[in-house]
């Protein structure tokens, strides 16, 4: 090999060697940011709940008299979400939007607790729709009841 041969290519593989490192540092740094993202949008979904997409419907029946015990409650369908419907110890009904504001899962009436419970997140309302304990960041959706002969009849609430 002649020297001038050698010398030549020297320089052309120093010249090569940055653009091969930016190009390894580019793909390097893509996989962090890429990483990153995929660490952080899980975080940033559990932090901010989903929009309450409007019910549908005004009126339903949710049930007939002597349906529930006292102290009682059963889910019913309100348009296309579900609803809750209490008996309290005092027979007073209740009603409510069955959907946790955290991340929209059903929830359900525990009688030993007096309230309302989200299992997806341990997440407690008390019987006038307020989150006490766990996640939820906003209370539930109240509706008015009626007994309306046999039929107990929930409305929503206007203006609410």
């Amino acid at each position: 090999m002649c020297p001038k041969d050698s010398a030549a290519q020297v320089p052309r593989e120093v010249a090569q060697s940055p653009v091969r490192r930016r190009f390894a540092e580019f793909l390097l740094g893509g996989g962090l940011l890429a990483s990153a993202i995929s660490f952080l949008y899980p975080i940033l979904r559990y932090l901010v709940p989903p929009a309450q997409p409007d019910l549908g419907t005004d009126s339903v029946v949710a049930g007939r008299v002597g349906d529930l015990r006292r102290n009682s409650g059963k889910v019913f369908r309100f348009g296309n979400r579900p609803g809750i419907l209490v008996l309290t110890e005092n027979g007073d009904y209740k009603a409510m939007s069955g959907v946790c504001t955290h991340l929209n899962c059903t929830v359900q009436y525990r009688p030993d607790l007096r309230q309302v419970w989200c299992a997806c997140h341990n997440g407690f309302y008390d019987l006038n729709g307020r989150n006490v304990a766990g996640p939820p960041p906003r209370p539930l959706e109240l509706y008015e009841v009626h007994v309306r002969g046999e039929e107990i009849v929930v409305d929503r609430r206007r203006g609410a």
